[in-house]
């Protein structure tokens, strides 16, 4: 008898779910819990609260409009606001702070990234091998974006259909970092309202494409030592004191 009891609670373990197991697909919810395992049904609170449970190169969903907290990912993950309104409000602080490894992927999709006049930078990128911004809204911080990456390659950054406004410093700002040749591709996005519109430092590269760089009280395109900004004569850079010039590209 006692053999089999034995063998039973054996069975019974090798039945028992790790909790640490990690989902390819999470989602976070206005209603939801971290507490939750993060699913369809059980959503989390928080992105913070969540990305733990989401696995390396899952994708965090978010299922109705809310405010989701600010954010720091370490790993290759995608972040959707959906159809919703994904929100992060970062005042007094930074909205996302990504400080992956040299060969992550960050995907930030359908996201409002609000600091109320008082965060301190919307997102930061310290080291990702490419970042994609699409369709997000990032406004009311000290800086929008701020690219500061030690991978010795660089940081590619894709910005689509996103809009940097009201930032009293920069609202782009690459490097410099020497030796990270990171570059970012701005298309069909805005930056407006932002004390300089896009700063570019030594090594880094900035290529504008049916965008708006507009009204920054500063400098619209701002070029520090050997940085590189070039444009393929799409773009409206209007309104900035002063606008700045941007190197040409032949027409796509």
């Amino acid at each position: 008898m006692k053999l089999l009891a034995a063998l039973a609670a054996i069975t019974l373990i090798g039945f028992v779910p790790t909790a640490s197991a990690q989902a390819t697909r999470t989602w976070v919810s206005g209603v939801g819990d971290d507490a939750n395992p993060g699913s369809r049904t059980a959503p989390c609170k928080t992105f913070a609260g969540v990305i733990s449970k989401t696995a390396e190169k899952g994708v965090i969903s978010v299922l109705d409009p809310g405010g989701f907290g600010t954010l720091t990912i370490t790993k290759s993950i995608t972040i959707d606001g959906g159809g919703s309104e994904g929100g992060i409000l970062g005042t007094s602080t930074n909205g996302i702070v990504i400080n992956a490894q040299a060969d992550d992927v960050i995907i930030l999709r359908n996201l409002q990234i609000e600091g109320l006049g008082t965060g301190l930078t919307g997102l930061i990128i310290l080291n990702a091998a490419a970042v994609y911004l699409e369709n997000c809204r990032i406004q009311g911080f000290a800086n929008g974006i701020v690219e500061t990456t030690s991978a010795t390659t660089g940081t590619q950054i894709f910005l689509r259909d996103t809009f940097i406004h009201e930032c009293t410093g920069n609202g782009i700002s690459l490097g410099p970092v020497e030796g990270a040749a990171s570059v970012l591709f701005m298309d069909r996005s805005r930056v407006q309202g932002c004390g300089v519109g896009v700063s570019v430092g030594t090594g880094a590269r900035a290529i504008l494409n049916e965008s708006t760089v507009a009204f920054n009280v500063a400098d619209g395109l701002k070029k520090v030592g050997s940085g590189l900004i070039q444009s393929y004569k799409n773009n409206r850079i209007v309104g900035n004191t002063p606008d700045g010039k941007a190197g040409t590209l032949a027409p796509k």
